[in-house]
């Protein structure tokens, strides 16, 4: 079950990843960023579960506070004009 779980979160990396390098605009690319962020999030949460160790909770926390915090600054320098 987890090898689905982990082919899922990998489908999703590679095509928020795609898409952050093709992507039309600079909106497009920012929401592809956060997805990235949030799947590799969802990998962690998963490998945390796997290997019965709650220390990776604590990095995925971590790790989502900052990425959301980065989408906010990113939206609001966007939201100014470049």
């Amino acid at each position: 079950m987890q090898y689905i779980i982990y082919g899922i979160l990998l489908a999703s990396i590679v095509l928020a990843s795609l898409r952050s390098i093709i992507g039309p605009d600079a909106p497009n690319r920012a929401v592809a960023v956060d997805v990235l962020t949030t799947a590799v999030s969802g990998t962690i949460v998963v490998f945390a579960v796997t290997r019965a160790n709650s220390m990776y909770l604590d990095v995925t926390l971590i790790y989502a506070l900052l990425s959301f915090l980065t989408v906010v600054a990113v939206a609001r320098f966007m939201e100014r004009g470049m």
